[in-house]
């Protein structure tokens, strides 16, 4: 999809609530390495203690994701789980968990950074994994050449890779809350099809509704922050005096402006910008763009094919060879 449909021409204050904290907190689930190559990654927490103390234990498990709409960083997907009992006390009545994009930046950090921290409660009792789409990788899947794989397919991969992770590392999940993309019904017909001995529940606004859902909501989010902050200092490192591209949203001022100042005319930007967002494409392929670039495609020498060489019965042979290198052979010298 192109960003007009994803960017949801954020306000002033959903901007900010989008924008990182300054210095967010950088969870286990940031590899600066792939990152910085453009590779898609997932991360997995540790079990927590009270799983691997009692494999039986029923959990509950929530998904959501941060940075859909964006053009710079990547899409993350989140999964959270703990036991059912405790579901709303902890992290509710304890925690106050709430979907990332009411929170603050600095309050979703803080609460990250609980969870990643030995000995809390969180810690002992939560797990959590993430997957992290690559701008690179989002473009080239909505790119391709031969069908494209589109946001919506990518993001149901990402759900079933960490699901399925969860899963095969012993963790006894019987029921999965779901924030919906799309129609509500059909989403969750193919999840359930995939997974038919969860209980799963997709709805629309679920990181509001369910806990487990906001504390993946948080996952992801933070994750996403602390993302873009390692691209913005690796860049900052690479001599841009100051990375301000806001929260990477194409309805964010900062964002369009620090695109338009960092263009390449040829390449464009690295692997942090979505070049299949019409944010991108626009700015590329622009009046303001002075260098134009034409990529030829690339036929067979001669337009010649494999099964030219091959002769059906009864055919007759063309005498190819006789016009090679641009002068007519005649029989007497072969």
């Amino acid at each position: 999809m192109a960003d007009s449909l994803e960017d949801q021409n954020l306000d002033s204050q959903q901007i900010e609530l989008e924008t990182p904290a300054d210095g967010v907190f950088q969870p286990p689930s940031i590899n600066a390495q792939k990152l910085l190559r453009g590779i898609s990654y997932s991360h997995f927490s540790p079990l927590p203690q009270v799983v691997q103390l009692d494999t039986q234990t029923e959990c509950v498990l929530g998904v959501d994701e941060a940075g859909r709409g964006p053009v710079l960083g990547p899409m993350v997907y989140g999964v959270f789980y703990l036991p059912k009992t405790i579901e709303t006390s902890l992290l509710a009545d304890t925690h106050h968990f709430d979907d990332s994009k009411v929170l603050t930046p600095q309050t979703r950090s803080n609460l990250m950074e609980t969870l990643c921290t030995a000995d809390t409660d969180l810690f002992t009792q939560c797990g959590w994994a993430t997957c992290a789409l690559s701008a690179q990788s989002i473009s080239a899947g909505m790119m391709q050449p031969a069908g494209s794989y589109n946001l919506n397919a990518q993001a149901m991969d990402a759900t079933i890779e960490l699901v399925r992770g969860v899963l095969d590392r012993g963790v006894n999940v019987t029921e999965m809350y779901v924030d919906t993309i799309g129609r509500p019904e059909v989403y969750q017909r193919k999840l359930q099809h995939v997974f038919p001995n969860l209980k799963i529940t997709v709805a629309k606004k679920a990181d509001s509704l369910y806990p487990c859902v906001s504390a993946a909501s948080v996952c992801a989010k933070v994750t996403r922050d602390a993302a873009l902050e390692t691209c913005a200092e690796a860049i900052a490192k690479a001599g841009v005096d100051e990375v301000a591209w806001g929260s990477g949203y194409p309805s964010d001022a900062r964002c369009v402006t620090w695109l338009k100042a960092n263009m390449d005319p040829v390449f464009g930007w690295g692997p942090e910008c979505r070049f299949s967002w019409g944010t991108s494409k626009e700015l590329l392929e622009g009046k303001k763009n002075p260098l134009k670039v034409d990529w030829p495609v690339e036929e067979d020498e001669n337009g010649m094919k494999m099964t030219s060489f091959f002769v059906g019965k009864g055919e007759e042979i063309d005498d190819e060879l006789a016009d090679w290198y641009g002068k007519r052979v005649g029989a007497e010298v072969f």
